[in-house]
């Protein structure tokens, strides 16, 4: 029993997963069974011309990244991270990537939610970023100057003890927190980076094989595991959920397995003990997207992107609400904020991961494109979460989305 539980359980921690209850919400949805949103489908088609209207002025080409952390570290077309590295002296391409990762892994973690009112000071620049592209530029500059490296002359590093340490002062300080500049769950943020620190200290036969227990040692365990070269998306994912989970939060746990970014509508059925529960993996999945590039670099080949799923966060969720494809029951709840738990905010984000993959296939219709050509991923970046900010700063001065979430920093 506690064996069949356990897969029950692990099973949740699959794109699949995810795809499938997102897919279930839908249906939901469409059948009006849904408490909070009515769905209007006839509206996805001028929701795929606004991301391809973004998509085209960022990419007149059409030849579109993924959508990952290093799109943030472009700042004024300037590549920092690829400066940074560049100059730097590597042993060999597996050292990169362990930087790499590093670098992807507390930068993804750091980047929930920061609030409408907090900006970054670019030294460079002098200008002042706010949301995820600050918080982006704000973490690379950390990283640049050896705040997380345990090797004064190798700053280019995160090491576990160095993380699992990490004071409260020293972030709020390198993010430029202060009354004035109010940045959301910052404790939230702090406390994971030192549970990383001190779950990859613990497990040192994962995240320590070839250097003292770092982040980057998630590269050699996932590299350990390609098959002539390659390595599909989601078994990127299923490390990351899997080496990682723990250090999540109190959240939901099944078979004393922590689920991460999972939460729980009634609605959703199962015929085992998973019922009721809508895994997401947002966080997670967005890292994810972020490691494929460090290990092409490194020489892999990394298949099956499309393995993964869209992203459930509020410029994703944001651009179905604001064009009106997903549409309040009650439209008082657009002045209300929602717990991350509540229902409201479970039935957005399902419903985003799932039409996302709808608008993907309309937008690769009008391209002429297949799921080969133009991955989601490069949806995503095109795309999708620039035309949900697009449309946010339109309807709202701040750029705010169309729904308060309250945040407490690792989840969107």
């Amino acid at each position: 029993m506690a064996d069949a539980l356990e897969r029950q359980a692990r099973s949740l921690l699959t794109a699949t997963a995810v795809r499938a209850r997102a897919g279930q919400m839908l249906e939901l949805g469409l059948a009006g069974g849904l408490n909070h949103f009515t769905i209007d489908l006839d509206r996805m088609d001028g929701v795929a011309e606004a991301v391809l209207a973004v998509t085209r002025k960022a990419y007149p080409t059409l030849d579109i990244p993924f959508h990952a952390r290093w799109r943030h570290f472009v700042l004024g077309g300037a590549d920092r991270w690829a400066r940074l590295a560049d100059a730097a002296t590597w042993p060999d391409r597996a050292a990169r990537a362990r930087a790499e990762f590093d670098l992807a892994i507390v930068s993804v973690l750091l980047d929930a939610g920061a609030g409408a009112a907090w900006r970054y000071r670019d030294a460079v620049t002098g200008q002042g970023i706010g949301r995820s592209e600050g918080l982006a530029i704000a973490s690379l500059d950390m990283f640049a100057s050896g705040l997380f490296s345990g090797n004064e002359r190798a700053p280019l590093r995160a090491d576990a003890d160095v993380l699992a340490k990490l004071p409260l002062a020293a972030l709020t300080s390198a993010f430029q927190v202060s009354d004035a500049n109010p940045l959301l769950g910052l404790e939230g943020r702090t406390d994971l980076l030192r549970r990383l620190g001190k779950l990859m200290a613990e497990r040192a036969e994962v995240f320590g094989l070839h250097d003292t227990p770092r982040p980057g040692g998630l590269f050699d365990h996932i590299a350990a595991q390609a098959n002539d070269g390659a390595i599909p998306a989601p078994a990127i994912l299923a490390a990351v959920l899997n080496q990682l989970g723990p250090i999540w939060p109190s959240r939901l746990e099944l078979a004393g397995i922590p689920l991460g970014d999972c939460w729980r509508h009634p609605a959703i059925k199962a015929d085992d003990a998973t019922a009721g529960l809508v895994p997401l993996h947002k966080l997670s999945q967005w890292l994810s997207y972020s490691l494929i590039e460090p290990l092409q670099r490194a020489g892999f080949q990394v298949t099956d992107i499309d393995g993964l799923t869209g992203l459930a966060e509020y410029r994703n969720g944001g651009l179905f609400v604001d064009h009106e494809v997903l549409r309040l029951r009650d439209p008082a709840d657009a002045t209300r904020a929602h717990a991350v738990d509540s229902r409201l905010v479970v039935e957005w984000r399902a419903l985003t991961v799932a039409l996302l993959d709808r608008l993907a296939a309309l937008v690769r219709a009008k391209l002429g494109r297949t799921p080969e050509t133009l991955p989601l991923a490069s949806i995503l970046e095109g795309g999708t979460w620039a035309a949900g900010r697009a449309i946010a700063f339109a309807r709202r001065p701040d750029g705010a989305p169309p729904l308060k979430v309250i945040s407490d920093g690792t989840v969107f």
